[in-house]
């Protein structure tokens, strides 16, 4: 039997990249960085290599117009062993044309639920948008999702049954503990942090009649409007690494409202700095939030966030966090690439 050499040169295709702020872009940024730690080669095609327009709606994203050739330029000259094709937006749909075309095998990942995001945004039936999801990823050698609950809704979506674990890490050298950073607002202070757009379904939590304060770190398109009508949270917009971090251990829980993300490295985030995490039973928390003392899940957001006030263990949630590597994060995303020719 003749055994392959290991992949050495890999090709990353993706409509979400700097300087676009939200999981999907930290996810691949880290994932390459450690890959390149492993002495493999990466090229990343990415909308600023081609000409486009911010989206009217999301003015931070380049809704670009990628070009055939500049691909077959890139490839060309990179000479790639594998393709792993991140996103289902322009850049990834012409490479999976582009693989498709050579007969070249490749991988993808579904990081976010698009049909439901584009049916809240500009009213697309949910059908429609996975059948196009369905279109997309029924070429790839291994679909790659981060959770078993989202596995699960692809499956009875009827997806191609080739999926493969991809999940997500924490940097615990970051995002620990800390005893000298409580926010200067009145307690309980319950933060929100990632985008603020209509998808993240922040009004939930914005809404509930809660005590102390409320924080929202982030920023994008619905920040002004919610910024006049809920005059009593505090709005600090983004921060970054030990800012970010600060921010998290100064809390006394994690909110995260969104019924239309895949996983939500936020919360891990959050955990690993001790602070419990309140959720609806949704895909992403449902499959972390899962022990004791590390938040709450219900229907009801405002009884979730007095329930994980009420039960959470900073030391249970910093040790659940521990779980969450970015070691074994990118171990699971190399073995599950392909070779371009098997």
């Amino acid at each position: 039997m003749i055994r392959m050499k290991p992949i050495q040169r890999l090709l990353v295709a993706t409509d979400a990249w700097t300087p676009q702020v939200n999981g999907v872009v930290r996810t691949l940024e880290t994932t390459i960085a450690r890959l390149r730690e492993m002495e493999i080669a990466v090229e990343v095609i990415e909308p600023e290599a081609f000409s486009g327009f911010p989206l009217p709606f999301y003015r931070e994203i380049k809704l670009c117009i990628p070009e055939m050739n500049v691909i077959g330029r890139r490839v060309s000259e990179f000479r790639p062993d594998a393709v792993h094709i991140s996103t289902e937006g322009p850049v990834g749909v012409l490479m999976r044309e582009f693989c498709r075309r050579r007969r070249w095998r490749f991988t993808t990942s579904y990081h976010t639920k698009f049909p439901e995001y584009l049916h809240e945004m500009l009213r697309i039936p949910t059908a429609a948008g996975y059948r196009w999801m369905r279109w997309f990823h029924s070429a790839s050698s291994a679909i790659m999702v981060a959770t078993p609950s989202l596995e699960a809704e692809l499956r009875e979506r009827r997806f191609p049954e080739r999926f493969r674990r991809w999940s997500r890490g924490v940097d615990l050298t970051l995002f620990h503990p800390r005893e000298d950073c409580r926010l200067p607002y009145p307690g309980p202070i319950v933060l929100y942090a990632g985008r603020v757009s209509k998808e993240k379904n922040i009004e939930a939590f914005l809404s509930l009649s809660l005590p102390g304060t409320k924080v929202i770190v982030g920023d994008g398109p619905i920040r002004a409007s919610l910024e006049k009508q809920y005059p009593d949270a505090v709005f600090v917009g983004y921060k970054r690494g030990e800012e970010l971090a600060r921010m998290y251990a100064g809390a006394d829980v994690f909110v995260f409202p969104s019924r239309t993300d895949t996983f939500g490295m936020v919360m891990i985030e959050a955990m690993a700095c001790g602070i419990p995490v309140a959720a609806y039973p949704a895909i992403g928390p449902i499959d972390i939030v899962t022990h004791p003392g590390v938040g709450t899940l219900d229907a009801d957001l405002g009884v979730a966030i007095r329930g994980a006030l009420r039960d959470g263990n900073a030391n249970a949630c910093v040790e659940h966090a521990r779980g969450y590597t970015w070691e074994r994060c990118t171990g699971q995303f190399y073995d599950s690439l392909v070779r371009v020719r098997g």
